[in-house]
């Protein structure tokens, strides 16, 4: 088939002192097999050696830029302000694709044309890569996200530019949970699917967000709730409360059996 005859898929990097990890990023987006692809790399202005690893990439990049910026999310809608896709995608400097996920994510969204967002599985991988454990993705959709259901690794989830255009950009005043705000906006209007094929590697390192204050994300999660409506009586209420206290004593792979239970 002709490239142009597919979708153009826009993958945005956002980056920050992560030169130990950017390069792996980097080949897994340009590696894939779909032809239609786009991909825009911002970096808050590293001083760590990432400019040279994507200066050595810019020929194949759709845009790229180094300067400082007011964090993840500000970058984030930084590249897709730039991005000319009608699919969109964003993975971190730390995390990586599987072979073929791009592809089969778009086939999903050709094939469902109701369908706002499709995500599938990801590994979660050790600063090394490492195989530790496995994402704990399962199906949801706007009335279980309301209740803290989220089970979508941001990483393997890929979502119809149309629908950024209409509900987006991400909420800069979030530092956690501006992807499960995301969601939630998404979800309002269209259906989410859960695919279950392993598209992405989640990595978990000493330095990343989600090991360093996986507590602070539920705080901004409440604030989705109630700016929607959302009442003190609710189970999202009653998990962000009894969650951190169980989750302050427990290792990382009891946390992650828990999660497949709330």
């Amino acid at each position: 088939m002709n490239p142009s005859a597919l979708p153009l898929v826009s993958i945005v990097t956002p980056s920050y002192n992560q030169a130990r990890y950017l390069e792996e990023t980097i080949q897994s987006v340009l590696g894939q097999d779909y032809p239609n692809l786009e991909y825009l790399i911002v970096d808050g202005g590293s001083t760590d050696g990432s400019r040279e690893i994507i200066e050595r990439y810019q020929d194949r990049l759709a845009w790229w830029v180094s300067e400082p910026d007011r964090g993840q999310t500000d970058a984030i809608n930084k590249g897709f302000a730039r991005a000319r896709g009608e699919i969109f995608a964003w993975l971190n400097s730390d995390d990586t694709y599987e072979p073929g996920a791009i592809s089969e994510a778009v086939a999903y969204l050709q094939a469902h044309p109701e369908v706002g967002m499709v995500y599938g599985d990801a590994n979660l991988i050790d600063e090394n890569g490492a195989l530790i454990g496995k994402f704990p993705a399962r199906q949801t959709d706007y009335r279980r996200l309301r209740r803290g259901y989220v089970h979508i690794p941001q990483q393997a989830a890929f979502f119809r530019a149309s629908l950024w255009r209409e509900v987006g950009p991400l909420d800069d005043t979030f530092y956690f949970a501006m992807d499960y705000d995301l969601w939630v906006r998404i979800a309002r209007r269209a259906p989410l699917r859960y695919q279950p094929r392993t598209w992405a590697n989640f990595r978990l390192h000493a330095s990343g967000k989600s090991v360093v204050a996986d507590e602070c994300c539920w705080p901004e999660m409440l604030r989705v709730h109630y700016r929607d409506g959302g009442s003190w009586f609710s189970w999202l209420v009653f998990k962000a409360k009894v969650r951190p206290l169980i989750y302050a004593w427990l290792p990382l792979r009891l946390r992650l059996m828990l999660r497949r239970m709330l």
